[in-house]
């Protein structure tokens, strides 16, 4: 007799959660034994109970699913997980990979996709498809802003000036400047109204 997988499901969407829950609960082999709906949720319940593979969204309220990935691999470094979202974009990917998720599915995935990433997750393989993959190359091949840049990033993606930067971090508007040009060159981007775009579009920042 083959042994059961059991599975803990995190999505903060109650109509998305139930229905993956009801599309494993049918599946062979494969035993539901929590749902989470908040990234706090799913540490306390995975201290608890345990499962041998955890599907995690990414976009949760409060902690995120890669922050909550961190925390609990922090305590269980055999803590096995598939990353189950909307988001491809590069950075997503490999946040989520870095900290330590096995598989990477977006929401649009077959049942078989899934069921085939369950198994070899369980069996502790890893599982990428062929275009989350070449993205994840494209990353890797590309420079990493800073943690001001990023700061500086998020804050013209949310329409702030350089003065209203300058002083929500503060520091000189000429400094400000400097980072600009820096993470526009990073991202290959020629203007601010771009790189906020192509930073939304590779998930190195979110708009809250």
């Amino acid at each position: 007799m083959s042994e059961v997988i059991r599975i803990l499901v995190v999505d903060d969407h109650h109509v998305v959660r139930q229905g993956l829950v009801a599309l494993l609960n049918i599946m062979p082999g494969i035993e539901i034994v929590g749902q989470a709906a908040d990234g706090a949720e799913a540490i306390r319940l995975h201290s608890d109970l345990h499962p041998d593979i955890t599907l995690m969204d990414l976009q949760l309220p409060g902690i995120s699913g890669v922050e909550a990935i961190r925390r609990i691999r922090q305590s269980d470094s055999s803590a096995r997980f598939i990353v189950l979202t909307t988001f491809d974009g590069d950075e997503d990917i490999y946040r989520a990979l870095e900290a330590g998720a096995r598989a990477y599915l977006l929401k649009g995935m077959t049942v078989e996709e899934l069921t085939t990433a369950i198994k070899a997750v369980h069996a502790g393989k890893t599982r990428i498809a062929p275009n989350i993959a070449e993205k994840l190359a494209e990353r890797m091949s590309g420079q990493t802003l800073t943690a001001r840049e990023q700061d500086v990033l998020e804050r013209i993606a949310a329409g702030r000036s350089n003065k209203e930067i300058a002083s929500d971090l503060q520091i000189s508007e000429a400094t400000v400047k400097t980072h600009i040009n820096s993470l526009l060159g990073k991202l290959g981007v020629g203007d601010r109204t771009h790189a906020a775009t192509v930073a939304l579009q590779r998930g190195i920042i979110h708009l809250k």
